[in-house]
């Protein structure tokens, strides 16, 4: 999955991400152009009572959601969190600690991730013990993740200052820049 926030000189902004989904899509690539197809299709259900059942008009089930704040009918931040089914939980992360806590957005990005994930709490090697301690206590298993629990960017747009703040997310490859 590859996700960019692009926002130019006059303050037009961009959330775009492409995913081929797992490591390789559906590993069938096209002959003449070298394009690897992806696999989204993999969540539709062959049982017609299934809610994600193939059917005429329906979308496959996933993640592709790039993000827009919006303030007074402009926008303020495009962002994304990449990371599979992570992704709806990490843009919530991701805005929670703004407007909840008062984050920069690298701030945002940087804190500790803790993720539900197939019956195991996913904690990240800097989640206090105390609060690793307390889900154990609560009946939680709790493991450390072997892989980063999503990875993200994101361009704020403060209209009265005049200014862009970049993040990156040191989780996976990225950066922030401006010119």
């Amino acid at each position: 999955t590859v996700y960019i926030s692009v926002v130019d000189r006059d303050r037009n902004a961009v959330s775009f991400i492409n995913s081929t989904y797992y490591s390789f899509g559906s590993g069938v690539v096209g002959p003449k152009t070298g394009v690897v197809l992806q696999n989204r299709g993999s969540s539709f259900r062959l049982d017609p009572r299934h809610p994600n059942a193939i059917a005429p008009g329906k979308r496959p089930m996933h993640t592709i959601m790039p993000g827009m704040m919006t303030k007074n009918g402009r926008a303020m931040m495009p962002f994304g969190v990449m990371g599979g089914g992570y992704q709806p939980f990490g843009h919530v992360h991701l805005l929670t600690n703004m407007i909840d806590f008062g984050m920069d957005p690298q701030q945002a990005i940087d804190a500790a991730r803790v993720f539900y994930n197939h019956d195991v709490v996913e904690a990240e090697r800097s989640v206090h013990p105390d609060a690793i301690e307390g889900l154990r206590r609560r009946g939680h298993r709790v493991v450390e993740p072997d892989h980063p629990l999503g990875g993200g960017q994101a361009v704020l747009i403060d209209w009265e200052k005049g200014t862009l703040t970049g993040a990156s997310d040191p989780r996976k490859d990225g950066l922030a820049l401006g010119y």
